[in-house]
C-alpha cells in the first residue's frame, strides 16, 4: 500500500554545484514554501548546503542542522568510523521520520545531486518504506568542472570513469591509463598520492584541477601549475577524452 497521503514526505533536494542559479526551478519551489529544512554540516560551521539556500527560506522555516560526529578525525578504514557514522545517519533518520510520520514536509538540502557520492543516500537506504521519499536530481559538481575549463569531457566513443582518489595508488594508476576522459573527486589530502598514480598512468600533463567550480573563487589550472600537497575540499581533477568527431 502506498505511504503517499497518510504522511509527510521526505525530499532529498538536489542544489547543484554551488551557484544558486544553478539550481533547478523544482529545487527552488520545494525549498521556498518549506516549513522543515535539514541539512548536514561540520559542527562549527554554517554548512554548505545551508549557505547555498541563504535568502530562499520562509521566514518562519525550522531548521534542522545534522551535525556529522566525525570527518576526518578517524581514517576511513577503521571500523569505528563506519560505526559512528552509522549510528549518526539511525539517529537522524528517525527524527526525519518522526516529522514525516506526524504529517510534515522535510526538505533535505543536498549539495550537488542527492545520489551521486551524497550523505543523503545514507539517509535515503533507511527511510524507503517508513515514509515517503523523493529525490530531485541537481546538476554535479564534476558537470560545473568540466564546464569551467570551456572544453568537452567526451568525443564520440570515449569512455568516461568517475574515480575517488581515495583508492588504493595502484588502482588508481591503472584506472587512469585505462581511461579515455577521467573524473577526479575526493582529493583533499590524497593529492600527493594522485600525482604520483598520475605521473605511473602518463597522464600528468593532461590533467586540470578545478577548485570551487560554479562558486566564488573558483579556480582553473593545469595540474603542472598548481601547489604541491593537499587540495580544498572543493576540487576536481579532469582528463578530457579526445575520441572520435566529425
Amino acid at each position: 500500500m502506498s505511504l503517499a497521503g497518510k504522511h509527510g514526505t521526505i525530499w532529498g533536494v538536489g542544489l547543484g554545484p554551488g551557484d544558486p542559479d544553478l539550481m533547478s526551478l523544482r529545487a527552488a519551489r520545494l525549498i521556498g514554501k518549506a516549513r522543515h529544512v535539514a541539512y548536514f554540516r561540520k559542527a562549527g560551521r554554517k554548512g554548505h548546503a545551508r549557505g547555498i539556500v541563504e535568502g530562499l527560506l520562509r521566514a518562519d522555516v525550522l531548521e534542522f542542522p545534522m551535525e556529522y560526529p566525525v570527518t576526518t578525525e578517524i581514517p576511513v578504514t577503521d571500523p569505528a568510523y563506519n560505526a559512528v557514522l552509522s549510528a549518526f545517519y539511525a539517529q537522524v533518520s528517525d527524527h526525519l521520520a518522526g516529522l514525516a510520520l506526524g504529517g510534515d514536509d522535510v526538505v533535505v538540502l543536498c549539495e550537488g545531486d542527492p545520489f551521486f557520492y551524497g550523505s543523503f543516500m545514507h539517509l535515503h537506504s533507511r527511510l524507503a518504506g517508513r515514509v515517503p521519499v523523493q529525490v530531485v536530481p541537481g546538476i554535479t559538481g564534476m558537470s560545473a568542472a568540466w564546464t569551467a575549463t570551456d572544453l568537452p569531457i567526451t568525443w564520440g566513443d570515449d569512455l568516461l570513469t568517475v574515480l575517488p582518489a581515495t583508492l588504493p595508488e595502484a588502482e588508481l594508476a591503472q584506472r587512469l591509463a585505462g581511461s579515455d576522459a577521467v573524473v577526479v573527486m575526493k582529493i583533499g589530502t590524497n593529492m600527493p598520492k594522485l600525482r604520483r598514480a598520475l605521473a605511473q598512468a602518463g597522464r600528468t600533463d593532461e590533467t586540470w584541477l578545478i577548485q570551487y567550480a560554479s562558486q566564488p573563487g573558483e579556480q582553473v589550472m593545469r595540474l603542472t601549475e598548481a601547489d604541491e600537497g593537499r587540495m580544498p575540499y572543493f576540487t576536481i581533477a579532469l582528463i578530457h577524452g579526445q575520441g572520435r568527431r566529425p
